[in-house]
């Protein structure tokens, strides 16, 4: 007889989570919860969210509740009788009546080597703080806020080129299979959950439009960080000639000598800005309103860069 599990995740990171458990024997996914479909875009057309397409495409029924604990999506989970519950970055904290439904509980894929960066955007912190390395981590879920018990831990390092994207991707596999490495022995008993030591412990708050934005009042080690960090959301940016200018790919130099921060100069014909400690070189930028370009090619078009500075 088959496991029942309800999946629970959203984005793209998801997604390997979900296809490894249909694919696997003996597991029934008989639900998936997502998150709602949001307005994207210059149109703001209605999009839903990549574990809602999957889903329908595996005709596995799906539910999409602004909140889990309102009375219907409640019903709906428990008429689907899970016997356990998995959850992927759903982007909702479960309630106890909902860790306590299933016989074996509620485990989550987490995308960081807990304690460190519990919360919402973990693999933006790991790179924005400057880690060396990450991972993925299965635990128990309980009410706090990825406080639960670990059953097992995979690590990877973080190249110097890596992007939030880029270590999503990677972690997003590595967790599909640590899940279903990891599955059989839990639900036989034969884990033993670690409890989370406390020391240690980071939080990794949901990301915002802001926090792509670039202060070169920072040294520009930190600032090369954010735009990995922020790519490919929220996008790292800052202000030139009044609109927001985005920077997809960055390195550091020694800067110039005697330039305050936010001056604007050249680098081998690419465009760079002071910082407090160093200065920043944008290898890749998008003007607004325009496509992603090289820097030399940018600054082929934006002849007041240094004379605006």
């Amino acid at each position: 007889m088959s496991l029942r599990i309800v999946f629970m995740g959203s984005p793209d990171f998801a997604l390997p989570s979900l296809s490894a458990l249909v694919s696997a024997p003996n597991y029934q996914v008989v639900g998936v919860i997502t998150q709602p479909d949001r307005a994207s875009g210059r149109g703001r057309e209605l999009k839903p969210p990549p574990v809602k397409s999957l889903a329908l495409e595996l005709n596995i029924p799906v539910m999409q509740p602004e909140k889990l604990r309102l009375p219907e999506p409640m019903e709906q989970l428990r008429a689907w009788a899970p016997d356990l519950i998995v959850v992927a970055a759903f982007g909702q904290i479960l309630k106890k009546d909902v860790l306590e439904m299933p016989r074996y509980g509620c485990i989550n894929v987490h995308a960081s080597l807990l304690p460190r960066w519990r919360g919402a955007a973990p693999i933006n912190a790991a790179i924005l703080h400057g880690d060396e390395e990450t991972g993925v981590t299965i635990m128990q879920m309980d009410v706090g806020l990825d406080t639960g018990p670990m059953l097992a831990k995979k690590s990877i390092r973080i190249k110097p080129d890596d992007t939030a994207g880029s270590v999503s991707q990677a972690l997003s596999t590595l967790g599909a299979d640590l899940l279903i490495e990891t599955l059989p022995d839990y639900l036989a008993g034969n884990l033993t959950a670690t409890p989370q030591p406390e020391d240690g412990s980071t939080y990794a708050p949901m990301l915002k439009k802001t926090d792509g934005l670039l202060d070169f009042t920072q040294p520009a080690v930190d600032l090369e960080r954010r735009v990995r960090a922020m790519n490919p959301w929220p996008g790292a940016w800052f202000e030139w000639n009044g609109n927001p200018l985005k920077v997809l790919r960055a390195s550091t130099v020694s800067g110039e000598k005697g330039l305050a921060s936010g001056s604007r100069f050249t680098v081998e014909g690419r465009p760079a800005v002071q910082s407090s400690e160093g200065a920043l070189v944008l290898d890749e930028v998008q003007p607004a309103g325009k496509k992603a370009m090289p820097g030399k090619s940018f600054l082929a078009g934006a002849r007041d860069w240094v004379a605006g500075a």
